[in-house]
């Protein structure tokens, strides 16, 4: 397995995954082995045995140079990565199978493909395409779009984690789509049950008093997030709401626009822009909010929407991506129009008003999370499209 992320270099959704895929997976029974770049001091090879299987950490030192864009240090990195990669192919005797996740490091698993004529699996994550709602005018993002096309075309057969990630693998790069398998992100609720039973009154005092509704949003701050859409509805909830708090944790771009922005709507003691946050204080926030809301404009999956719904807050999200396919309108959060101030107001309205009808969607989001997206039954889909794509190699000529 090839990941541009590994913990304890986590940043974005697709480290966050890897991170929590791979122990499921060896859990399982199955033995990988992990080429990483190498982050800080983390060690530069870690074993780790669990019940059957067996997992490998390789990280390499990514190569320092004068380099101007990701493209052009993911193409270095890549050298070093495919290197240790080779030196463990050759070590091992052979690997059933590659699997690489997202382009940053298709530069490197594509050789290893055809120097090993082993099949290759990709998990798609996000597309340049998507986040740029098609319009891939520059020259990095027409050759990350590039990469990734010949990355789909590569590959034995592709992971998506949303249903709406493998229509636009489809659209984007011409896909055939009976090659595609959809299979969600999982969550793990144990860091937000073990928070259930403490006292976290002094804690929510750090960012609200006791008679303030906290509004919580959670994500980097980048436009396809939609913060700014949220910072626009958030005078709409105050009418009503004149103590509603607007928590937003994560770094990014755009805050500092959208921090102006709140000054210039008047608002800005009624909004808390904390930037990054360490994992312990996102998931206590997520616990004393009463409504988490994500209006993204553009979402594969949203993570964050299964992470409010173990931590048994309301959810409120836009009807776009893989969000849509999480969280069932009225049932387990509130679906609201994307990019629609208006209709954002009301899905947080909605929620503050009947914290009745709030509580009891928010206990069935939790028991669908636990029940249909715990890692170890995301890690079974994932064995289960390994073992065809074996089964396959087997039966065919390279």
């Amino acid at each position: 397995m090839l990941s541009w992320e590994f913990r304890p270099n986590v940043v974005g959704g697709l480290g966050k995954a890897v991170t929590e895929l791979v122990p499921a997976l060896v859990a399982e029974g199955v033995e990988v082995h992990l080429v990483t770049p190498r982050a800080g001091d983390a060690p530069e090879v870690e074993r780790v045995r669990d019940g059957a299987g067996s997992l490998v950490v390789h990280r390499v030192k990514a190569p320092h140079g004068d380099v101007y864009d990701i493209h052009t240090i993911a193409e270095q990195t890549n050298r070093a990565l495919e290197e240790r990669a080779r030196q463990v192919v050759d070590d091992l005797g052979g690997v059933d199978l590659i699997h690489v996740h997202d382009w940053l490091v298709a530069f490197a698993g594509i050789p290893l493909k055809h120097a090993y004529k082993v099949p290759l699996l990709a998990t798609i994550h996000a597309t340049e395409y998507g986040r740029h709602r098609g319009n891939v005018a520059t020259d990095l993002s027409r050759a990350i779009h590039s990469l990734e096309w010949w990355l789909s075309y590569e590959a034995w057969r592709i992971i998506c984690c949303s249903h709406f990630m493998a229509d636009e693998v489809g659209t984007a790069f011409r896909a055939p789509l009976d090659k595609v398998d959809a299979i969600p992100n999982g969550i793990d609720s144990a860091p937000f049950d073990s928070l259930d039973g403490l006292d976290l009154a002094s804690f929510r005092a750090g960012y609200a008093a006791p008679d303030e509704q906290i509004v919580f949003c959670v994500g980097r701050v980048v436009y396809e997030k939609g913060a700014q859409v949220l910072l626009e509805a958030f005078p709409r909830v105050l009418a009503e709401y004149p103590k509603a708090k607007l928590v937003v944790t994560g770094d990014g771009p755009n805050l500092a626009a959208v921090r102006a922005r709140a000054r210039e709507l008047g608002i800005a003691d009624r909004v808390c822009l904390t930037g990054f946050v360490p994992i312990e204080v996102r998931n206590r926030l997520f616990k004393v909010a009463d409504v988490a809301v994500f209006p993204s404009l553009y979402e594969p999956f949203g993570i964050v929407a299964l992470e409010a719904m173990v931590a048994r807050t309301p959810v409120v999200v836009s009807n776009v991506g893989g969000l849509a396919e999480v969280v069932k309108h009225a049932e387990t959060g509130i679906l609201v129009y994307p990019n629609d101030v208006e209709s954002l107001a009301w899905g947080v309205l909605h929620t503050l008003r009947r914290p009745d009808w709030a509580r009891q969607r928010a206990e069935n989001a939790y028991r669908v999370a636990v029940e249909e997206y715990n890692w170890r039954a995301i890690a079974r889909r994932t064995i289960g499209v390994y073992e065809r794509v074996v089964a396959e190699r087997r039966a065919a000529e390279w």
